[in-house]
């Protein structure tokens, strides 16, 4: 079994993999312009952010009715808990799904199937978090949250992501004023592809408790302190980031440096059918390319825990620190 771990920077669109969109494709009388999955799958070999991103969203066409986003959440938490995945945190893009017509309750139902059975189906604790899509206006974000209001009881956090370049926190302060005035939890992506003074305006102007990717914070000395000191989680995903060209190899990943500046960092997988590997292949690949031992394993899979929107159930957080601490490699 491996290292018990949170997963805690996972977008669950981006977990399609190819046999399962051709299956919905197939349900839903959706034609898809590959001829096979393998066609597919090569498909998947992108070369930048906006390449893998343009297919990310052509292939949501195939998610229609609530059962497909049953079956697409239950995929994942089937391959989760065989990752030693014990509680995910779940990002979900619902401006790209109302786009195509679809409405929130279809979404947000069809994922609550397989979320709200996931601890007593795959032993794994789950939280929803709705992103925000940054290419998207201000006005959009304040409708879809808007949208969201019916479903809040199943909905822990506020998100933000897609393209960053070009698109500053600041953009979107008041949707996350008005998420806060709600009792919503929020995070943002920042300092992936955008400059480490996105994580600032992020952290200043959004008040977000966890930064999603945030590895160019080390390009700022005084933005690092300030992380440490604040205990900021940094929600990292290594394969994501060679996949997407953000660092050249695994081998160059700041991980490790990061950890010796003393930064709470967490390993995910971000879009794990896209990128290559789920959170525990991301845990075996900074093993094996950066020499982690055994202790910054553990470390890392402890700041997971400790990152979790658990304060809720406090008993839940501390019986998964002592899998963590209990867990023999």
């Amino acid at each position: 079994m491996p290292l018990p771990k949170a997963e805690l920077h996972l977008h669950v669109e981006g977990t399609l993999e190819p046999e399962l969109a051709f299956d919905l494709a197939a349900r839903n009388g959706v034609k898809l312009p590959y001829a096979d999955t393998d066609e597919l799958r090569e498909a998947y070999r992108f070369e930048d952010l906006q390449s893998f991103l343009n297919l990310y969203y052509e292939l949501m066409a195939v998610l229609r009715t609530e059962r497909d986003f049953e079956d697409l959440a239950d995929a994942y938490l089937t391959r989760a808990a065989a990752q030693g995945v014990r509680h995910a945190e779940i990002f979900f893009d619902p401006q790209a799904h109302l786009a195509r017509g679809l409405d929130m309750g279809t979404v947000v139902e069809g994922l609550w199937r397989a979320l709200g059975r996931s601890e007593e189906s795959h032993g794994i604790s789950t939280r929803l978090i709705l992103c925000f899509l940054r290419d998207e206006s201000a006005d959009s974000a304040l409708e879809t949250l808007e949208a969201a209001r019916p479903y809040l009881d199943r909905i822990t956090g506020i998100g933000l992501d897609s393209a960053e370049v070009g698109h500053p926190p600041a953009k979107f302060r008041q949707v996350y004023e008005t998420a806060a005035a709600l009792g919503l939890r929020r995070v943002a992506h920042a300092g992936e592809e955008g400059p480490p003074e996105y994580i600032t305006e992020a952290l200043d102007l959004l008040g977000i408790e966890r930064v999603d990717h945030g590895l160019r914070c080390m390009e700022d000395p005084e933005l690092v302190e300030r992380l440490v000191r604040e205990r900021v989680p940094l929600t990292l995903c290594p394969l994501s980031n060679v996949r997407l060209r953000t660092v050249d190899t695994l081998a160059d990943h700041p991980l490790p440096a990061m950890l010796d500046a003393g930064l709470l960092c967490t390993v995910n997988s971000d879009d794990p059918a896209y990128f290559g590997g789920y959170a525990d292949d991301n845990f075996r690949a900074v093993r094996e390319s950066l020499g982690l031992t055994e202790d910054r394993l553990r470390e890392l899979a402890r700041n997971s825990f400790l990152a979790s929107f658990l304060e809720d159930d406090e008993e839940r957080r501390a019986r998964y620190l002592a899998e963590v601490d209990a867990y023999v490699f």
